[in-house]
């Protein structure tokens, strides 16, 4: 019951906390001449990243590569042109949106916005990433929590298969259903398979591990710091830019906010900064499938002892 209570009581602090007040914190955003570039800095602070450029087309090349949320430079003396990315999640954008309104208010100019990077038709609120990666990651915590229980019924070789083939199957069927099927997601197939399948076996992996060193602590662990706190990190329904500090922090480290990087990065932009993010998936399943092996052999050696310890000893005769 307490292991319930405190997970409750997270998920609810955790969701809800970070939508409380979100402010943008160094949001990158790319401002084409040095007098603007230093307007901006001095006018809205740590809120923004700035990055001078030469143009307003150069910083439009950093929206379309993931690089910045938006550029902004003078269309003319009294406009001032936003080229945004829509795909950075309706927060992101409409947090760079509102600082550049308020940045032309005080010098009053009028505004030109240009979603150069948007939403697919399909996602119009950006949220579909977080429903498939949330989706999966559970799918995948709960096959593994199963597997644990019934790990004196069925062989670990057998549930490692199970868990490493339910990866790629559910890879393929949520990247299948979100991708060509719905239209919501526009990564490559492939690209979305693989992302989705290294997910979940992230999750599954260390839930088994988890749960095998730590027992029923070991599983609620893993509720904590997949289900919960890794999808609401993850930067899908607050953009990472958003985040407080702390989750800025763990976002990119944790599995769900992995896979999400990936997941949109495939699918808006060039897809050069998605491998970091598979790296992590990577790290974390193997790291997890390891830790599964080294519990197995230890409980092996433990067994071995006490069976040779129970032969050995004296038989008394009577």
């Amino acid at each position: 019951m307490v292991s319930s209570l405190v997970i409750g009581a997270a998920f609810i602090a955790v969701y809800v906390g970070i939508q409380r007040d979100p402010q943008p914190l160094h949001l990158p955003v790319a401002v084409a001449s040095e007098q603007l570039a230093t307007a901006a800095q001095q006018g809205l602070g740590d809120k923004v990243t700035v990055t001078e450029v030469s143009s307003l087309e150069e910083g439009a090349r950093m929206v379309r590569n993931g690089d910045a949320v938006a550029a902004v430079g003078l269309s003319s003396r009294s406009t001032l042109q936003v080229d945004y990315a829509g795909a950075k999640g309706l927060s992101e954008s409409g947090a760079a949106r509102a600082l550049v309104h308020g940045l032309a208010a005080h010098a009053g100019l009028t505004v030109h916005e240009q979603d150069v990077v948007p939403l697919v038709k399909y996602d119009s609120r950006g949220l579909s990433a977080f429903y498939v990666v949330f989706g999966v990651t559970l799918a995948s915590f709960v096959l593994a929590q199963g597997l644990t229980g019934a790990a004196g019924k069925v062989r670990l070789r057998h549930r490692l298969y199970a868990m490493g083939g339910f990866a790629v199957v559910i890879g393929v069927v949520a990247a299948t259903i979100a991708g060509p099927v719905l239209g919501a997601l526009n990564a490559p197939w492939i690209a979305l398979a693989a992302s989705l399948s290294l997910l979940s076996a992230a999750v599954a992996f260390t839930t088994k591990a988890l749960g095998a060193w730590l027992g029923a602590a070991g599983i609620g662990l893993a509720v904590l710091a997949l289900t919960t706190v890794g999808n609401a990190v993850s930067g899908a329904t607050i953009g990472y830019d958003i985040l407080p500090r702390w989750a800025q922090v763990i976002s990119p480290i944790l599995p769900p906010g992995a896979a999400f990087r990936a997941v949109n990065e495939f699918g808006y932009f060039d897809g050069s900064s998605a491998w970091s993010s598979l790296v992590v998936l990577a790290i974390w399943a193997i790291v997890g499938f390891g830790l599964v092996l080294v519990r197995s052999a230890v409980a092996g050696k433990r067994s071995t002892a006490a069976a040779a310890s129970v032969q050995s000893e004296p038989v008394a005769v009577s």
